[in-house]
């Protein structure tokens, strides 16, 4: 039998745990689930950890050699857009683009948290899948844009 993992949560190694704590919960409306202090897990599957020198990551050295790029994001959708640009204007967050329409049709906008992981919030895809219908969009036309079959289309717009 092979060994099955149960998966978790993701965990973001951080600087400033209250600071951070801080930005989850009070700048992206995130609940805490527990807060053992220098570990925080949040109700959505994120999990804070303040990395510590005696941990085997700080130890090892090899943690700052293999994640120089960060090349990953922490992703969130949501209805009001606009909303999440008010308040990344408001609290002064560092952006890594304005809101913009990806190629695929969906609207996003990314930014960075205070230990510059990225984050990108973009519609659900019920909005941007329905934005396209009312803008004229025949169903097949929202299949070939998004790449999501017109069944699923269908699913999203409610008409199966």
């Amino acid at each position: 039998m092979a060994m099955k993992p149960l998966f978790h949560s993701i965990v973001l190694f951080v600087n400033d745990i209250e600071r951070s704590k801080k930005f989850y919960t009070e700048v992206l409306g995130q609940e805490l689930e527990y807060d053992f202090g220098n570990n925080v897990a949040l109700k959505n599957g994120i999990t804070l950890w303040k990395i510590m020198p005696e941990h085997i990551i700080s130890l090892s050295g090899k943690h700052s050699k293999t994640n120089v790029t960060k090349a990953f994001e922490v992703y969130f959708e949501t209805d009001d857009l606009e909303k999440v640009q008010e308040v990344i204007a408001k609290n002064h967050l560092t952006t890594l683009h304005d809101l913009m329409e990806e190629p695929w049709g969906q609207r996003t906008i990314r930014f960075y948290d205070p230990d510059k992981n990225l984050i990108e919030v973009g519609e659900t895809l019920e909005k941007f899948v329905g934005r396209m219908a009312r803008s004229g969009m025949k169903l097949e036309e929202i299949s070939v844009k998004t790449t999501i079959p017109v069944q699923i289309v269908k699913k999203l717009l409610n008409l199966t």
